[in-house]
């Protein structure tokens, strides 16, 4: 079974704090990393971290506000060891693209092609390396009055890929992972991602199976078969069967939004749900909390500006029936340093405790277990299902 980690590089909503950068999120799996967002200083989060710059494989982008895609261009210059080019350009291998490497792949909604291709345009960015930016598209979306730009030659053709009854069913799809994305309610075009484990062997009791090969004279070697699900013919004709397989692990990771009833079919079941929680009413620690605010005027406030409360986190996280909520994508008036150094003492207190006042607000709405989420925190994603 494959490992599957999550390590956070930002957290933070609209301006980057003390202790908290803009949005990126990076998925490891299978030896690569997939990137969901990159908001302005991820290449510098990355460097501070346990993650690999040279293992992205893909960014997935889920809306082109500036504080998820600021970051993009840079981190695609380093990734792509980029550089503005010679005085004599026929002298430098960029010049004419290096395209015999497996590319760059950027999912997003419209208008992530243009950013990508002008900024790397009106930079002289050259690559070494190629990339490609496929866009996931509505049917009312507008015509791209840009698309006759011309490409680089790093730059490979991307797809549009077109909704089917709503949703953008798998994506991408290799043996062992898929990618499934739906459009989520926020105050621009935005994606949410559903990405999905294949189906996993089921738990094989060898003190079950072993007496049947033993009375048979079967080779034991068919335990490896019996081990993939499959059905087995003994040597005195019987059939054995090998136990189901399981779902694979599932994870949900949501862009901006203030309702994201249009994935919930795709995201039901969720091992792990990451949804924004921007805004909460916390009076008495909150020392920003105004007079007058209430839980419902908070909600309002959040909603009219596209974004969600911890506990509209929540009731969603209960809605699809998932394990665990991990909440992201925080005021910058939420501080995230509640778990790093012993300095400014006061100031940690004070953020743990907000912290934990926000966690109870989703609590008190989903019996799963609830994260907040903090710069660099890592952690592995654990099946769901029994083994027993």
């Amino acid at each position: 079974m494959s490992n599957i980690n999550l390590t956070f590089l930002g957290t933070a909503s609209a301006q980057p704090s003390r202790t908290r950068n803009h949005s990126a999120l990076a998925l490891r799996l299978n030896g690569f990393v997939w990137l969901f967002d990159c908001g302005e200083g991820t290449q510098h989060q990355i460097q501070k971290s346990t993650v690999k710059m040279g293992k992205i494989s893909k960014i997935f982008i889920t809306h082109t506000h500036g504080d998820h895609i600021f970051g993009l261009l840079p981190l695609i210059a380093s990734r792509l060891n980029g550089a503005g080019g010679m005085v004599d350009e026929t002298l430098d291998p960029r010049a004419s693209g290096v395209l015999d490497s497996e590319p760059l792949e950027i999912y997003g909604p419209p208008g992530t092609r243009i950013y990508v291709r002008t900024g790397l345009i009106l930079t002289h960015t050259l690559l070494s390396g190629p990339y490609v930016v496929h866009e996931l598209r509505s049917p009312n979306d507008p015509h791209d009055s840009m698309v006759s730009l011309p490409r680089q030659t790093a730059e490979l053709p991307g797809r549009d890929i077109h909704q089917v009854n709503g949703t953008w069913p798998q994506i991408y799809k290799d043996a062992s992972f898929s990618v499934s994305a739906a459009p989520i309610l926020h105050s621009v075009p935005c994606v949410g991602y559903v990405i999905e484990e294949a189906h996993i062997p089921g738990k094989i009791d060898p003190k079950w199976y072993m007496p049947h090969l033993k009375r048979t004279g079967t080779p034991i070697s068919v335990m490896r078969q019996l081990q993939q699900g499959e059905t087995v013919e003994l040597l005195d004709g019987t059939m054995l069967q090998g136990p189901a397989k399981r779902p694979g692990r599932k994870i949900v990771i949501l862009g901006d939004t203030y309702d994201p009833s249009p994935i919930a079919k795709l995201a039901m079941h969720a091992d792990v749900l990451i949804h924004e929680a921007t805004n909460a009413h916390l009076p008495g620690i909150d020392p920003e909390t105004k007079a007058s605010d209430t839980d419902s005027t908070v909600e309002n406030r959040s909603k009219s500006r596209g974004h969600s409360t911890p506990q509209m986190a929540a009731l969603f996280a209960s809605r699809i029936n998932a394990r665990k909520l991990v909440l992201n994508h925080f005021s910058s008036r939420y501080a995230g340093d509640y778990d790093s150094s012993t300095r400014h003492g006061d100031q940690r207190r004070e953020a743990k405790e907000i912290m934990e006042a926000i966690q109870a607000l989703a609590q008190s709405h989903f019996h799963g277990p609830v994260i907040c989420a903090r710069d660099f925190m890592t952690f592995d994603v654990q099946h769901g299902h029994s083994d027993k």
